[in-house]
């Protein structure tokens, strides 16, 4: 009865990730292929955010969303890969309650923010492709800024409400999280309290941006599918169109899919086993941060262009350095 009262009253300051335990002889492994991932993002995002930031001509809306995108994705995996590298290849796995929930609220306040940034792109798409005439009169500079004070507003007052219910929980059994950064369900599934409002709060989350944003996600690309395949003549035309709206959906649904899964895994209790939760965990942030920058980016004719024009600029400009003294 005295240890029952004492545990009450005792939480846990500090927790450790669990990480890969079927894993754990061959854990080291895995830090080539996440590192690889990492300079992945680091270099494939920051170069689109440099070409974009560079040529005159891709400061519209849609580019402005697409630079915003990179950033936001640099940043989320920034949250939670070299602390998951520290602990794969020095088993600095600890991390405090502080830590912790600092971690959990960038993380999915970010991830909360490329949803509605991926939103803002496709009702983008949507205005310029269906109602041409109107884009410049609906999305001008005072629509971008708003949409993005909209996104900001939204993802601060949700994520902060669900890390400060998950930071009132006392934390008195386990100190392990089954996770290699700290997601939300996973810490506060190690409550000894009722955590029926965290768990209503996690809920809440997916409704509000799986339930609202991938309806009208996906309303917008089948509009705009059907506008572009009335438009096109050739065969040739229409199967580039259903191929980049198709790839675009295909992205997105695995962000929201998996993102999901991971989310829900602890709500529904659902039988998925620690590593495969943390692989999906580590998918959910990674793969959209990898593919975005070619997806919008490489596949972009104005970006590609825009590329070329920077690389091609230096080129000339070494030439006429080393031409000069010859002529004088």
């Amino acid at each position: 009865m005295l240890e029952a009262a004492i545990s009450r009253n005792f939480s846990h300051s500090s927790f450790v990730f669990a990480g890969f335990p079927a894993l754990q002889k061959h854990r080291h492994l895995l830090a080539l292929p996440l590192s690889l991932s990492y300079l992945s993002v680091l270099l494939g995002n920051s170069v689109l955010v440099y070409v974009i930031c560079s040529v005159q001509s891709l400061h519209s809306p849609m580019y402005v969303l697409i630079c915003t995108l990179c950033v936001v994705d640099v940043l989320v995996v920034t949250a939670i890969l070299p602390n998951t590298l520290l602990g794969l290849l020095f088993d600095w796995n600890q991390i405090s309650l502080a830590g912790c929930l600092t971690q959990m609220f960038f993380t999915h306040f970010l991830s909360s923010v490329e949803s509605t940034l991926l939103l803002a792109m496709a009702l983008d798409r949507y205005v310029a492709i269906c109602q041409p005439l109107r884009y410049t009169e609906i999305f001008d500079s005072s629509m971008l800024a708003k949409l993005l004070l909209f996104t900001l507003v939204r993802s601060v007052s949700i994520m902060a409400s669900l890390v400060g219910l998950a930071g009132s929980l006392q934390f008195c059994s386990s100190n392990t999280i089954q996770h290699c950064y700290c997601d939300h369900m996973a810490l506060v599934s190690l409550a000894c309290g009722s955590t029926e409002k965290s768990s209503a709060a996690g809920l809440a989350v997916i409704i509000c941006f799986v339930g609202v944003d991938i309806p009208l996600i996906f309303l917008s690309y089948m509009k705009i599918l059907s506008v572009v395949v009335r438009a096109a003549a050739a065969r040739e035309e229409r199967w580039k169109a259903f191929h980049t709206c198709g790839t675009h959906l295909m992205v997105m649904m695995c962000f929201y899919l998996v993102g999901s899964v991971t989310f829900l895994s602890h709500n529904l209790n659902l039988p998925i086993p620690t590593d495969l939760n943390t692989i999906l965990g580590l998918l959910y942030i990674l793969f959209p941060a990898t593919v975005n920058p070619i997806i919008y980016g490489v596949r972009t004719k104005e970006i590609r262009g825009g590329l070329l024009r920077i690389f091609k600029h230096p080129a000339k400009t070494l030439m006429c350095v080393k031409v000069s003294p010859a002529g004088t």
